[in-house]
């Protein structure tokens, strides 16, 4: 079905539950960002496939709503849809709320999946809806027309062994009920993936490029519940897990025993993850309402989470160095295209041992492609390179030690003064940020200028982020530190930066329908010395791939950013000349990364 047979199809599906309104999130029950196919509704229904967005729909009307690192894409996918593309933070462009607010003329009702909506959203929503509208719950209103919807994953649980994870499942969930304790609760509800597999030192493949399992965990002073579908876990994870006190129950059940329990027992309940159906089910409870402590606990890597990082990284540079000469030195770049460049590269990644997969969709990005923040090539856009203009890849690996975020822009060939002007500009960002001295108790909103300094000297912004946290095997986006200047409600945005903090360092420049300019480096905070004045923080770069030296204009960085990217080259050499395999890539090496 077309966009617009499937939006007829749904509006009689929404006369039929006496609704004015219905909006589709771009959610699955566990406040995912990458969702498994089962739970792409929006993307089925409209054809824009982007990571992010909400569609309005009405009786005579729909809306796509998306923000700055799709309006391209989203432009494209939209187009004879039906479907009014809604540029979010755009002057003149109603925001969502704006947008529903204006339809609430008199008692109409608004429909939408609580098994997907967070408690915190069904509040603000209410608050939308107050001048006599209802906003309810339409349950899986799409499942009923969606007749080739893909089935919920199924892949086999693994462990995680406690000397990689750097503690035990019993000392995580002590952790968790020390919270608990103080709080006064005795049930914790947990429904966030990578939280639980972080608490249960286990691991899956149920979400693309995200090494978690699809599942609840209910941890208790005494014992701790896991519901899961049961299929997953062998004999050998639930012997592990119940010497850990971990119950596995059937996935289904957790509502019900929800339910139960909330007769006689105080819930810890985190409104921001945890859904609206989910707290109706636990309605009874007396509920504490805190951040999950999880959100809080993970972000911090131990000693040997940062081993293990510091060590997939080596790895996962020994990858992308390599295939940097293979671009630049070998390619035939007249015949090579977007997809065969991403393959290559992933190619270079399966000779690593420990790798499993990618942490995201890699984008591999030439020439006007690589201006859309989160292109991926498709056999309609998929472009041949040639020997001149940028080529932005963007991408990374989960390893059995870790997980990697890492950008290079390549110059493939000739390039103009301005484009230099600007990879340079990018670059001094980068530096500027991984430099960063400060005290302790400062967040990512007050280093963000220190990466956009450079770049707004040119009178140029980019609509998203600096940078996001890195999970341990985990997602590849992971809160709540992040460098940002403007803060998204509900995110953790406020967060301390805090030692054992990994954050990427990703500032760019994309210029519509010319290219676009991206490096991106991870960044791992620790002490640098106390004294009376404080804590003094630091940054250490863990990525280790050469920046490419063919773009960069020397007299526009100061003797610091030169100084501090002949320091960083140096030990790029000194790192990844283990890894290679002729004479020719270690000469090509050492010149990649000579002194400017």
């Amino acid at each position: 079905m077309t966009p617009e047979k499937k939006l007829s199809v749904l509006r009689k599906k929404m006369q039929e539950s006496d609704l004015d309104i219905l909006v589709i999130l771009t959610a699955d029950p566990h406040n995912s960002e990458y969702l498994p196919d089962y739970y792409k509704t929006r993307a089925w229904l409209s054809g824009f496939t982007g990571s992010a967005g909400t569609l309005v729909i009405t009786g005579d009307e729909a809306a796509l709503f998306t923000d700055g690192r799709y309006f391209i894409q989203a432009e494209h996918q939209l187009a004879g849809s039906g479907i009014d593309l809604m540029r979010l933070r755009v002057p003149g462009v109603p925001t969502l709320e704006e947008y529903v607010r204006a339809k609430c003329h008199g008692k109409i009702r608004i429909g939408t999946d609580f098994a997907l909506l967070s408690e915190t959203q069904a509040r603000r929503w209410n608050e939308w809806t107050a001048a006599g509208a209802q906003l309810v719950d339409s349950g899986d209103l799409v499942g009923g027309i969606w007749t080739d919807r893909p089935s919920l994953p199924d892949h086999p649980v693994v462990r995680m062994d406690t000397d990689t994870a750097g503690e035990s499942v019993h000392v995580r969930l002590n952790r968790i009920r020390r919270e608990m304790e103080r709080a006064g609760a005795t049930v914790h509800v947990l429904s966030v993936l990578d939280e639980i597999a972080w608490t249960l030192n286990v691991r899956g493949e149920d979400v693309a490029n995200t090494p978690v399992v699809i599942s609840y965990l209910v941890v208790r002073p005494g014992d701790a519940l896991w519901f899961v579908d049961e299929r997953k876990v062998s004999p050998e994870i639930r012997t592990f897990l119940s010497q850990e006190g971990v119950e596995v129950l059937p996935y289904e059940s957790v509502f019900e025993a929800v339910q139960e329990m909330a007769e006689t027992e105080t819930f810890l309940l985190d409104p921001d993850r945890t859904t609206a159906r989910m707290y109706r089910a636990a309605d009874r409870a007396r509920i504490i309402e805190e951040r999950n402590p999880v959100f809080g606990m993970k972000c911090i890597k131990n000693v040997r989470e940062t081993e293990g990082l510091r060590h997939c990284h080596e790895l996962d540079g020994a990858a992308v160095t390599r295939f940097m000469y293979w671009l630049k030195m070998e390619a035939d770049k007249a015949h090579l295209t977007e997809m065969e460049a991403s393959a290559r590269l992933e190619a270079f990644r399966k000779m690593q041992p420990g790798y499993t997969m990618p942490s995201f969709d890699t984008i591999c990005a030439y020439g006007p492609n690589a201006a859309m923040m989160h292109y991926k090539a498709t056999e309609e856009s998929n472009a041949t390179l040639s020997e001149s203009g940028f080529l932005l890849i963007d991408s990374g690996g989960q390893y059995l030690d870790g997980t990697t975020d890492i950008t290079r822009t390549f110059a493939l060939g000739p390039l103009s003064d301005r484009q230099r002007l600007h990879f340079t500009a990018v670059l001094r960002s980068v530096i500027r940020l991984a430099s960063a001295v400060f005290l302790h108790g400062m967040q990512g909103k007050s280093l963000d200028i220190l990466a956009r300094g450079p770049i707004w000297d040119l009178g140029i912004d980019y609509r998203c982020g600096t940078g996001h946290g890195i999970g341990f095997r985990l997602n590849v986006h992971e809160g709540p530190n992040s460098f940002r200047w403007h803060q998204s409600p509900g995110r953790g945005e406020e967060a301390v930066i805090e030692p054992g903090m990994v954050t990427t360092d990703e500032p760019g420049i994309y210029l519509e329908g010319e290219y676009g300019i991206r490096t991106e480096n991870e960044l791992l905070c620790r002490v640098r010395e106390t004294n009376e004045y404080g804590t003094f923080l630091e940054f250490e770069t863990i990525t280790c791939v050469p920046i490419d030296l063919d773009a960069v204009v020397p007299e526009q960085m100061s003797m610091a950013e030169r100084k501090w990217l002949n320091d960083y080259h140096a030990e790029v050499c000194r790192r990844m000349m283990p890894y290679m395999q002729t004479d020719e890539e270690r000469a090509w090496l050492k010149h990649a990364t000579r002194a400017i």
